[in-house]
């Protein structure tokens, strides 16, 4: 049975997040979670409570025991990017790409 959370439109580009998410790769989501508390990084936050999220649709909607789960994929596209300017000298204008990501985890039994 899989168990799916997703966090859309996250303020960290999608690069900095995977940092964190090819970390816990290979653990189960309650040493994830662990881990995640010690990480220091900003995209650690967001990506807790997605498996967060994920344990508890697991728990309450299919009944499942934590302890149980195991992460079947997890994954970080790009979402949108907002595109800003910057003045420069001379008249010009930088652009800026402020880019977003959205944070998906499924979880099995």
């Amino acid at each position: 049975m899989e168990v799916k959370a997703e966090a859309k439109y996250i303020r960290i580009s999608p690069r900095k997040v995977r940092l964190v998410v090819n970390a816990i790769g290979g653990l189960t989501p309650q040493k994830a979670l662990t881990y995640l508390k010690f990480v220091n990084k900003s995209a650690a936050v967001p990506i807790s409570k997605v498996i967060k999220s994920a344990m508890a649709n697991a728990q309450n909607n299919f009944g499942l025991k934590p302890e149980d789960l195991k992460f079947k994929k997890i994954r970080v596209e790009s979402g949108p990017t907002l595109k800003r300017w910057q003045a420069v000298s001379r008249g010009r204008a930088h652009s800026i790409m402020k880019r977003t990501s959205h944070i998906k985890v499924i979880l099995v039994e």
